[in-house]
């Protein structure tokens, strides 16, 4: 899976005017427009990437001794994979010769690299560029190893209203900090089948101030 990652970010990073890069699955869908997205993001000071460090079985119980010293338990983040990151966090991830080969070597189911690699990495090399939350809304409140899948029967406009506007974060630009309610541009798990319902009140969920 990382492998796969790298590569679309290095295939990416080839754009030269390609600036912020953001990993969804087939089954995310955009909760704003495009302007709306790209304002967002290229407003933005830092990469959204989650990291945090989980006490549990499932953080720090996957933790190898043997990737010490390069990275040790202290070090030792979890986060989700659906990243967005600047063009010069982007090229360090890419570009890693350090780090990457030990989480190859020792991070073995249980331990999952996708989940741990880069909110480990950008946690020790670029802390201060990160805004240390995901733009991808996940519910998880349903409990399990899996987030809540939504069917077309789950799709409404106040379902949407609630993930474009119902979070509180901070929004850093360029210029100052705010306090902002939408927190997420991207939505999942929507199954195929939600599709329909999903553009029967697109026109309803037209472009949105998320100041």
């Amino acid at each position: 899976m990382l492998d796969a990652e790298r590569r679309l970010l290095a295939n990416a990073l080839l754009d030269a005017s390609n600036e912020r890069f953001v990993l969804l699955s087939e089954s995310c869908i955009p909760l704003f427009d495009f302007p709306t997205v790209y304002d967002y993001l290229i407003g933005s000071a830092l990469s959204f990437v989650s990291s945090f460090d989980d006490p549990r079985k499932a953080g720090r119980g996957r933790y190898s001794r043997r990737m010490h010293p390069t990275v040790t338990s202290a070090e030792w983040r979890k986060g989700s994979q659906w990243f967005e990151v600047q063009r010069g966090l982007a090229v360090g991830i890419v570009s890693d010769r350090r780090y990457y080969p030990v989480f190859r070597e020792h991070c073995r189911p249980p331990c999952y690299v996708d989940e741990h690699y880069l909110p480990t990495v950008v946690a020790k090399l670029a802390p201060g560029l990160n805004a240390n939350r995901s733009v991808t809304w996940v519910d998880w409140s349903r409990g399990g190893s899996h987030p809540a899948t939504y069917k077309r029967r789950d799709v409404s406009l106040r379902l949407m209203e609630r993930m474009r506007s119902g979070s509180e974060c901070v929004y850093s630009s360029n210029n100052n900090r705010t306090t902002a309610s939408s927190c997420f541009l991207f939505a999942r798990k929507f199954e195929a089948s939600a599709l329909g319902r999903l553009l029967l009140i697109a026109d309803a969920a037209k472009r949105w101030n998320w100041h």
